[in-house]
């Protein structure tokens, strides 16, 4: 025979308590993810998440510069005739973003779609302070919404030699 120590009601409550309380758990345990920004080029696609967001609120103005001088994790090579396609988030296309090229904004006004396309050698017809051109450089997505910066994607472009 066996014994109940709790009644139905009370063990229900329990494995409620218990459920929402786990449920609890996971959800502090996990961070909301970071909008994404994707770079295609031919078959290659490389993302990422933003290295600086602030769940779409203004980035701190002392922590704007910091940002843009981040290194890129995700590289791609590029051939000088291939076309670089630009896919954001469309969270991110909402607000506006721009481009950036070596921390420094490339373009005036924000794109507000989710999409572009151009061509690699926008990239590489610039040249360095010795006069070289330059195999690689660092491209940066800028979300911004009027003149507050909200997220900040950076990738490096490597030239196919």
């Amino acid at each position: 025979m066996t014994v109940a120590f709790f009644s139905g009601s009370r063990r229900r409550a329990a494995v409620a308590l218990g459920a929402v309380s786990a449920g609890l758990l996971v959800l502090t345990a996990c961070d909301k993810p970071t909008p994404i920004a994707t770079i295609t080029v031919g078959t290659e696609s490389i993302h990422s998440e933003a290295a600086c967001y602030n769940d779409g609120e203004a980035i701190k103005e002392s922590q704007i510069q910091q940002c843009l001088n981040k290194k890129a994790e995700k590289s791609i090579t590029v051939a000088t005739d291939d076309k670089i396609r630009f896919g954001v988030d469309p969270e991110i296309a909402d607000n506006g973003w721009t481009i950036f090229l070596g921390g420094q904004q490339a373009e005036p006004e924000p794109y507000k779609k989710t999409y572009r396309t151009i061509p690699a050698s926008a990239f590489f017809s610039g040249q360095s302070q010795t006069g070289e051109t330059t195999d690689q450089t660092q491209v940066t997505i800028v979300e911004n919404t009027g003149k507050k910066l909200t997220g900040i994607w950076h990738f490096q472009l490597k030239k196919e030699s």
